[in-house]
């Protein structure tokens, strides 16, 4: 969803911006462009940091959480293939049946804790996004942008000068103070 939010943010002033190069072009104004790393701009804002922060808080606690239960699973495993040998048919079924169990818990407990992993970045990054537009609208009126891209999404080449997203990462944190 954060993805999404980027692309949408990305066509948005795109679009916005290009629609106002005819009427520059026009009235014979020079063209101003700037480039954005918006991922550089998320990752190394203060919001952006913070939010950063409680991911790894909670990535940390899921990994804990889940460190029990592999280790389980890989004492059942190595009792399995150090004792099947000497197990009855039916004890060995037994323990593959309930390794197999374990594993598929866990799996999906993994895969739940990756969906609540998204759905907290979702949550973490959505408005440090809706201030960014607002901030990347007002620095490109402020400064005569014609147009402000992000690197990542469909610049080929660019020329480093043109680089804008320090000076976004300074708004960004001043908007979010």
């Amino acid at each position: 969803m954060c993805l999404k939010y980027l692309k949408i943010l990305v066509v948005c002033l795109s679009l916005s911006l290009c629609t106002s190069l005819g009427a520059l072009a026009a009235q014979g104004d020079a063209l101003k462009v700037g480039i954005m790393n918006v991922q550089k701009v998320l990752v190394q804002s203060e919001p952006g940091l913070k939010a950063k922060a409680v991911f790894e808080k909670k990535k940390s606690e899921l990994e804990a959480a889940f460190r029990g239960d592999q280790q389980e699973l890989e004492k059942l495993q190595e009792e399995i293939e150090k004792k099947s040998s000497v197990w009855s048919k039916e004890k060995k079924e037994e323990q593959i049946l309930e390794f197999n169990r374990k594993r598929r818990d866990l799996q999906t407990k993994t895969e739940d804790a990756g969906m609540e992993m998204k759905r907290l970045q979702d949550k973490e990054l959505e408005p440090i996004i809706k201030v960014l537009e607002g901030v990347v609208d007002t620095y490109g009126d402020k400064n005569g942008y014609s147009m402000i891209l992000d690197s990542k999404n469909g610049v080929i080449f660019y020329n480093k000068d043109l680089d804008i997203s320090d000076a976004l990462i300074e708004e960004l944190n001043k908007a979010m103070k």
